[in-house]
């Protein structure tokens, strides 16, 4: 198949949906699809080889958010244009994007959905026009459902279908001001009736998204996220044992709910020499929130036992955890997948999630952990204490889980599942 995968960049910071696209092109160009991978609004930052290099950045950050202020701006001369779409500007831009907040640029969100109708016209049209002349795709994939207002234009003037991958928009949306949210869900559900195929992660997703967004069944099929394997070898027992974290560090992913879990198990015997190691991204407005952390751990005389990896590459991910003995990122919102969970599991590690969202689903399709109370740091650490007390069971559930990512959750898996569900979507367009 010939596919385009659209993907939004994150700047300077770490982006699980720019991992799992960035991977995805990885393994669908290996199983021999023509395979372009376009990058939108900033560069990507990986911890993988970029599948976009060489692609330009289109919808450049900074013409997106001029064209929305400024009607003047939007009838701006090209070579001004093209000069705030280079790549050493977009670099700088990248610096400053962490401090972006949602309520900031729900008017910009808004007009985006609206496609061809927005603010942002310009820039469709120029995507169009490039994939015209080197591509011509059977299926444009889109990476969210922020997207979706590309669809319509892209349907049309490139004779192709058009998928969107799901994940995570409703806790973007709902964090918006109510000035703007009821017109963003509706803007986005009317929009959502130009896309062929949904792709969400799980099932509890779907069902979510379907309902707000008034979705049809045809519409939807669910279709897992998916790693790279290489490298995850089985985590080697830990003595003492270390309970990790591995997501953004805010509050939202559940940071605190776990390090009052951990101080709470070193007053325990069975947590008193337990170790604690927190990584994953952290951007300049996460690091107060992380530095209040640091405070507590100090406070409870624990903070010599904990350690941070802050924005850590592709091996010193792999390294983090294969040094693990259980993992928990307890998310305190409705989680869509949860890529944290199989990396987790995928290194032998086993999992204590929250009795929410996409978490039931990933236990027990996995086999691979242990479920708590949401936002109970006093049922996480019991959980977590159950484990430390049968580490026998603990390793059991590694073992389990590792077996079922191994067999279910492989990128090349994934990516076959993804061409089956393309290549559906393309024969319904068709006939």
């Amino acid at each position: 198949m010939n596919i385009v995968q659209i993907t939004p960049g994150a700047g300077g910071m770490y982006c699980g949906g720019c991992f799992r696209d960035n991977a995805l092109v990885a393994a669908l160009r290996k199983q021999g699809h023509e395979t372009l991978m376009v990058p939108l609004y900033l560069p990507l930052t990986l911890d993988e080889a970029d599948q976009s290099a060489g692609t330009p950045t289109f919808f450049s950050g900074i013409n997106v958010y001029l064209e929305q202020k400024s009607a003047l701006f939007r009838k701006a001369p090209r070579w001004l244009h093209s000069l705030l779409a280079s790549p050493a500007l977009l670099k700088w831009a990248s610096k400053h994007s962490a401090r972006t907040k949602a309520e900031d640029v729900g008017d910009l969100m808004i007009s985006m959905l609206r496609g061809e109708e927005g603010n942002q016209a310009r820039e469709l049209d120029e995507l169009i026009a490039w994939l015209k002349e080197h591509s011509k795709p059977d299926v444009v994939c889109l990476s969210n459902a922020l997207l979706v207002g590309l669809a319509r234009k892209l349907k049309r003037e490139l004779s192709c279908a058009v998928t969107c991958i799901l994940g995570g928009e409703d806790a973007y949306l709902d964090s918006l001001p109510v000035s703007v949210r009821e017109s963003a869900w509706k803007t986005l559900s009317e929009r959502c009736r130009d896309v062929d195929l949904f792709l969400p992660p799980t099932r509890y997703f779907g069902d979510l998204m379907s309902r707000r967004l008034s979705l049809r069944p045809d519409q939807v099929r669910v279709v897992p996220n998916g790693i790279n394997l290489a490298g995850y070898e089985a985590a080697s027992p830990q003595s003492p044992p270390v309970l990790g974290y591995f997501a953004r560090m805010c509050k939202d992913k559940g940071l605190d709910t776990l390090v009052d879990a951990y101080i709470e198990l070193r007053r325990r015997d069975i947590g008193k020499n337990l170790r604690l190691h927190v990584g994953g991204g952290c951007g300049p407005t996460d690091e107060p929130y992380v530095e209040q952390q640091r405070t507590k751990l100090r406070a409870a005389g624990v903070l010599e036992s904990v350690q941070f990896f802050p924005n850590v590459d592709h091996a010193g991910k792999l390294a983090f955890f294969g040094g693990l003995t259980i993992f928990s990122t307890p998310a305190l919102y409705g989680e869509a997948f949860g890529l944290y969970v199989i990396e987790a599991l995928a290194a032998g590690v086993p999992v204590v999630q929250p009795r929410h969202a996409a978490f039931p689903e990933l236990v027990e399709s996995t086999g691979g952990g242990v479920l708590c109370e949401p936002g109970s740091a006093q049922s996480l650490a019991d959980a977590i204490g159950s484990l430390l007390q049968d580490p026998e069971r603990a390793r059991n559930l590694g073992r389990t889980g590792r077996e079922a990512v191994l067999r279910d959750f492989g990128i090349e898996s994934v990516a076959a599942k993804t061409v089956q569900a393309f290549e559906q979507v393309v024969r319904r367009k068709s006939a």
